[in-house]
């Protein structure tokens, strides 16, 4: 019976590569785009399951083509678990060598797992070896270096896979990370951050040609100070597709390459799926109660928050239908920088109302945009108006003539509004405490609106956070009717004051 299921399996691989031969035009021809040439050799990896193809699959794949023709260098892809992002790496590369012509690539796969890299290394072996590659493109490994470690082919490149906790010693002209965290260990602080030092450290020595080598990063997202989020605060020009499973439209991905547009997030609606034929809407709602609101955000929204909060909880914050009469308010503003840093998202403009009577803070209202200078000055106006003359207007001022004369500028526009400018002093942690303290003790409540969600996923990701422009606002919004200044300004005035009391009081 074996001898016979061999036969069989001969005579079908024979025909499967006949078959091949007649259609090899047909074939090459579909196979010059990375997702024809996945849809062709599919089967020879997973012959049993089917291959299901959207828009998330044809984006990322664009931008791994865009890697091969030099356009793209530094490439990140934050994505759900179950993308396919391993399988992707492994067909990225036998395309590479296949269709692309490029035999001469020299990889370097990399992930925290070593069974799983050493698992993907075989799968690109065998998908190279296979009898319809082999028909097609005639690249032979060579058989003294083809473990499962490493591999080398006769066109001079190779696939050698590592654990990422061992990358030193190689270079290669593509270092793939497929992710270089553990859900189990990301949120250990050693565990992390020594992931982040072997990245900063040692993975750009890794490669061949600092000029044109690759770097591809595909990971989930698992922390607010994890691997992703270094790359992009180095600010080295990482393109970033990142892919929640839900449309955030205020986090939108648009990336551009050679100062084009390459990419949009083609989502319109707030809660679209990435992958509805894969991930269906019922298996969201399943997967969000099993992995908890914690874990989801970060694995499937690519928005990671610290367990525990930061200074902030969600549950510091009742959130009221209305507010008491009297009391007094202020508007706190925090600006964007006028000129955006490169390759990162600029900061947002925010302006934030707070009403404080009888010891409680209610926010009010949240304005929050990404406004340009000349439409920053109009809100600030129009929301002055609105507000009325009541509401005190709080102004950061950055140091140095620049901010002295920006300060100016503002407060003349504002003439006849009680205005006050505050020079921008001590560290950001410094002066939310008061606010943290008051929000614990639950004396900060917000009133209903659209801005909700927003406020506290940034406030409770403090300091942990991409951003905090609404927490610099809540925080000043808060000192200015609580102390009326800065907590920094205070606790220098008492350190000035001590210093001056006579020796022996």
């Amino acid at each position: 019976m074996r001898a016979i299921r061999a036969e069989r399996k001969r005579r079908a691989e024979l025909a499967e590569q006949e078959q091949t031969r007649l259609n090899a035009e047909r074939i090459r021809e579909r196979c010059r785009t990375l997702e024809g040439f996945i849809t062709e050799f599919w089967a020879v990896l997973e012959p049993k399951r089917e291959l299901k193809f959207g828009w998330a699959l044809r984006a990322m794949c664009s931008h791994l083509e865009a890697v091969t023709d030099g356009r793209i260098q530094f490439l990140m892809m934050t994505v759900p678990p179950g993308m396919m992002k391993s399988l992707l790496m492994v067909f990225w590369t036998a395309w590479e060598w296949g269709p692309c012509e490029r035999p001469d690539i020299q990889v370097l796969a990399t992930s925290y797992s070593q069974p799983n890299v050493l698992r993907d290394n075989i799968k690109l072996r065998r998908l190279v070896e296979s009898p319809k590659f082999q028909t097609l493109w005639h690249l032979k490994l060579r058989d003294d270096q083809n473990s499962k470690g490493k591999f080398e082919n006769t066109g001079n490149g190779f696939s050698e896979a590592r654990p990422f906790s061992s990358m030193t010693g190689g270079r290669g002209d593509r270092v793939k990370i497929d992710d270089p965290h553990s859900t189990e260990t990301a949120e250990s602080d050693t565990e992390r951050q020594t992931a982040v030092r072997i990245f900063r450290e040692g993975i750009s020595d890794r490669l061949n040609d600092v000029t044109s080598s690759a770097i591809v990063i595909i990971m989930q997202r698992l922390h607010a100070q994890d691997v992703a989020a270094v790359a992009l605060e180095l600010d080295i020009g990482f393109i970033h597709l990142n892919l929640p499973m839900e449309f955030e439209p205020d986090r939108a991905c648009k990336t551009i390459v050679d100062g084009e547009v390459f990419f949009e997030d083609p989502r319109t609606q707030e809660g679209e799926l990435l992958f509805e034929e894969r991930f269906p809407r019922t298996e969201i709602e399943r997967l969000k109660k099993a992995k908890g609101s914690y874990a989801y955000a970060g694995q499937y929204q690519q928005r990671p928050t610290p367990r525990s909060g930061g200074m902030f909880q969600r549950s510091d914050f009742e959130i009221v239908d209305a507010v008491p009469s009297g009391g007094k308010r202020c508007r706190a503003w925090d600006f964007a920088a006028s000129k955006p840093k490169p390759g990162q998202q600029p900061d947002w403009t925010v302006g934030l109302k707070m009403l404080h009577i009888n010891g409680t803070f209610y926010v009010e209202d949240v304005r929050r945009d990404r406004w340009s200078p000349s439409d920053v000055e109009k809100t600030l106006k129009n929301t002055a108006s609105q507000d009325g003359i009541p509401v005190t207007i709080r102004m950061p001022q950055d140091p140095g003539a620049a901010g002295k004369s920006d300060a100016a500028t503002k407060v003349k526009l504002l003439a006849g509004y009680n205005v006050k400018v505050e020079t921008i002093t001590g560290d950001k942690a410094t002066r939310a405490r008061p606010a943290s303290a008051q929000a614990e003790a639950g004396n900060v409540k917000l009133v209903r609106g659209p801005w909700n969600e927003a406020f506290l996923d940034e406030v409770c990701s403090f300091p942990n956070a991409k951003f905090d422009d609404q927490v610099d606002a809540f925080a000043d919004a808060l000192n200015e009717l609580a102390l009326g200044r800065s907590p920094m300004k205070i606790s220098q005035e008492a350190i000035n004051a001590s210093q001056m009391r006579p020796m022996g009081r």
